[in-house]
């Protein structure tokens, strides 16, 4: 399974005031596992860049001056997303800027959900944490992945820790998921937590399935729940 995850910087937060994308940064994962096969291009938007956003992500209009248009870059990222599983966080914004641009380039141009799949990591954590802080931040804390380098936004340092964050919280139950109303320090974390950075060299999560003798073992225990609920097992509604 080929996955990409992909973040972007931009000139300003509204797409619908000719706000421009100025860097996008994605990452490959190959069956769970990065690749450092990665896609990364500063962008000239040709307009002024909001101060507000460069306050965030520090790219500024002179820097930018010599980097490609979006159009010189679009058949490379297009052909470096093809087929894949995009992993977004907040992904109805990056797509309106990705659409945008990808409209820019003329008439019977696709929008880009048509060349690849879509997965929401914000939706998805909204799900698993409701009432919550989710932003990349806040899943950094939750998960303990490093971000100590991010003193700025940027698109492809964005892109690895999403990637991190992705692989952390679909890797099932964490111990350390449990602490979240546990004591906390003045950095935000759990008494005892501490940050760590997940080694892209890192091999893939084992799959390790049920043999026979645990499948039927746990029918047993659905048959005797069953007959305590007159009938009724919720795993196997599911």
């Amino acid at each position: 399974m080929r996955q990409v995850v992909l973040d972007t910087e931009t000139t300003g937060l509204d797409v619908s005031q000719g706000h421009r994308i100025i860097e996008i940064g994605c990452v490959e994962l190959v069956n769970r596992k990065l690749t450092g096969n990665h896609f990364h291009h500063y962008i000239n938007p040709r307009r002024e860049i909001d101060q507000g956003a460069i306050e965030v992500h520090g790219i500024t209009s002179d820097f930018l001056a010599d980097k490609p248009l979006f159009e010189q870059i679009a058949a490379d990222f297009l052909a470096y997303v093809a087929g894949a599983e995009l992993i977004i966080h907040n992904a109805p914004f990056d797509l309106g800027f990705l659409d945008s641009e990808l409209q820019r380039l003329g008439a019977g141009q696709d929008e880009l959900q048509a060349y690849c799949t879509v997965v929401d990591t914000l939706v998805m954590a909204r799900a698993k944490h409701p009432g919550q802080r989710n932003n990349l931040d806040a899943l950094c804390q939750r998960y303990l992945v490093d971000n100590s380098q991010r003193e700025l936004h940027g698109a492809l340092l964005d892109a690895e820790i999403l990637a991190d964050v992705y692989l952390a919280m679909t890797g099932g139950q964490t111990a350390f998921a449990l602490s979240e109303t546990g004591a906390r320090g003045d950095d935000g974390l759990a008494r005892g937590d501490h940050l760590i950075r997940l080694s892209a060299d890192r091999a893939p999560l084992p799959v390790i399935r049920a043999s026979a003798k645990e499948l039927a073992a746990h029918e047993s225990q659905l048959d005797a729940i069953a007959a305590d609920s007159g009938g009724r097992v919720l795993w196997r509604e599911l």
